[in-house]
């Protein structure tokens, strides 16, 4: 049995939950994609070198330190968000997708 057989059987409620927010962030992810296309993190180079994944990885670690620093802000201090868009679950959300992309890039795959 997998694992994900398993905390489906042990834990329902919140694997089918993690299932949803899955589905979500993926059509999240998938409209941000269609709407700005993958230069905007490979800033208009191919990611074919390491100093071009180095740019690509920079640039991803200041959008996830906005993130982090918005956290703070929402969380931390209580403060409430001006921006509709940039709530505590938006923000979430944003981490949760840099972290994927983050990923795709060290893997090579952001082509």
């Amino acid at each position: 049995m997998s694992n994900i057989d398993k905390l489906k059987e042990t834990y329902p409620s919140i694997a089918d939950e993690y299932e949803n927010l899955m589905h979500e962030q993926y059509d999240l992810f998938a409209g941000k994609m269609l709407d700005y296309g993958k230069g905007n993190i490979s800033v208009g180079s191919n990611l074919d070198t390491e100093e071009e994944v180095h740019v690509a990885m920079t640039g991803l670690w200041f959008r996830i330190n906005d993130k982090i620093n918005r956290l703070k802000q929402l969380v931390l201090l209580r403060k409430d968000a001006n921006v509709k868009t940039e709530s505590i679950k938006d923000t979430f959300q944003d981490l949760s997708i840099y972290g994927m992309i983050a990923q795709i890039v060290s893997n090579g795959k952001w082509k």
